[in-house]
């Protein structure tokens, strides 16, 4: 295994990549440059401002149908292997490859394919062995669960090459490959949809429709969170690769992981489809425990010496987000402090409230209180969306954080077998993953606001909402050995 990013960029063949298309594959959101106005991060500013003039609107594009989807799967860590053994549930795939750096975990992964049919290739050897799957003719989409960095490159090299990209989150972290994405999204018409699995949890999608069927009235204010408790994982060498999370946090000062919270209030605010994010302003804690951990785990493992002095990101990150329509977005983010997990999920409307987190998710009407749980039976007979209805049971057996991951998968590969538009596009998945990078720059500059891009040069005005009817689709089976 190699022992520095440069040996895997080398390994990977991304930095021929790089040199080729542009792209910069290091952290230009980690340069603390500053130029004559003393303005921070200039870079950021700079790209923050560009536009460009749309080739093809991919919001509510139908590509066409793919009866059997043939997928090969990018990076085989934590999520990459949950997600093949999902996968393999779904009736209309084929798992044609299979990779990453490290061959027991391809082995790994392929030993979790439930369901016959499957005779994945492998690759684990070739330094370049990510971009034959890419070139590899018979697959139609290309499942990306690598670190953070490469998700873009890889991205864009593999609808450069005619295939569907679903990449984990953040789809990017640099202004420049949001765009990058978006562009190549509509040169290609290929589908680059983020694999943001909150989404699908089912509060989530019960307050969407609710938001959709006018329960809430005019929504006014949202709120998302990722609060999660992983410092010492961060420092576990065996937790991910190369302790890429961990060099991620010793260089970047942000909101690092914001689409947790953030992409269900998009989703019901009508981001990108009726209204758009205009601009924000971010604010970071000083970090009081990051550091001062790795000193500790300096004094036990020579490996962790280098983290020692590091600009550690503030553990507690709090960025604000205006609409072009006047609503408001609070998102935080805080991995490092010992508090209970909380991916916050807030609607505030003028006619009603929902919250999740404290468990279980509420709604109000008025102020006086939380709707009691016979009102709230009579809240979900009415307003649980089909999905959850169709394959929710089913996805709670399976598995994938509760079930979300699992009909997650279910409505993509569904999407791609009958031809219908996206729930998550390639426009969401630059506006969403553009809150890190642009936080940056924020609590770089004393927390001053930043416009954020309108990634779908106007087309907002007139963009569809998410369609969760399922009135088309709705076909594909799942593998009756699970249940």
């Amino acid at each position: 295994m190699m022992s520095n990013r440069r040996d895997f960029l080398k390994y990977t063949g991304l930095v021929g990549l790089s040199t080729a298309s542009g792209l910069s594959l290091s952290s230009c959101s980690g340069n603390e440059q500053e130029d004559n106005k003393g303005i921070k991060l200039q870079h950021t500013l700079d790209a923050s401002k560009q536009r460009h003039q749309q080739q093809f609107n991919m919001s509510g594009f139908a590509a066409p149908k793919i009866e059997t989807v043939r997928i090969g799967f990018i990076g085989l860590g934590n999520r990459g292997g949950a997600a093949v053994e999902r996968v393999s549930y779904l009736d209309g795939v084929q798992i044609k490859a299979l990779c990453d750096v490290r061959k027991i975990k391809v082995e790994e992964a392929k030993a979790r394919i439930k369901s016959a049919g499957h005779d994945p290739m492998l690759y684990d050897t070739d330094e370049e062995a990510w971009k034959k799957i890419c070139e590899q003719p018979d697959i139609d989409l290309v499942y990306i669960c690598t670190p953070w960095e490469y998700h873009t490159p890889m991205a864009v090299y593999a609808m450069e090459h005619g295939k569907h990209v679903a990449t984990e989150i953040p789809a990017a972290y640099t202004v420049e490959d949001c765009w990058h994405l978006v562009e190549t999204s509509e040169k290609t018409k290929k589908h680059c949809v983020m694999l943001e699995n909150c989404c699908y949890d089912f509060f989530e999608l019960l307050t969407l429709n609710m938001a959709q069927q006018g329960f809430f009235g005019e929504l006014i204010h949202g709120e998302g969170a990722y609060i999660h408790h992983i410092l010492e994982s961060l420092f576990e060498k065996d937790a991910r690769w190369n302790l890429w999370r961990l060099k991620q946090n010793a260089r970047r000062n942000g909101n690092l992981y914001p689409t947790h919270g953030f992409g269900p209030v998009c989703q019901a605010m009508g981001i990108n489809r009726g209204d758009r994010l205009d601009y924000m302003v971010s604010m970071s804690s000083n970090d009081f425990m990051l550091e001062s951990y790795a000193e500790k785990r300096a004094t036990e493992d020579p490996t962790f010496k280098d983290f020692v002095h590091k600009p550690f990101r503030g553990n507690m990150n709090t960025s604000t987000i205006r609409t072009q329509k006047g609503r408001s977005i609070l998102v935080q983010h805080d991995v490092s402090s010992p508090r209970v997990y909380s991916r916050l999920h807030l609607l505030s409307g003028t006619k009603a409230v929902a919250q999740k987190y404290p468990l279980p998710g509420k709604i109000a009407t008025g102020h006086e209180d939380w709707l009691d749980e016979t009102e709230m039976k009579k809240i979900e007979a009415e307003y649980t969306p089909p999905i959850v209805k169709k394959i929710g049971e089913l996805a709670k057996q399976i598995g994938g954080h509760g079930g979300m991951d699992f009909m997650m998968d279910w409505r993509l590969i569904d999407c791609l077998r009958n031809g219908l538009p996206m729930d998550m596009d390639v426009y969401d998945a630059a506006a969403w993953s553009v809150i890190g990078p642009l936080s940056e720059w924020s609590v770089a500059n004393r927390s001053r606001p930043i416009d954020i891009p309108d990634f779908t040069n106007g087309k907002w005005q007139e963009n569809k909402p998410v369609d969760l009817s399922l009135s088309q689709g709705a076909t594909t089976g799942v593998w009756s050995g699970k249940v």
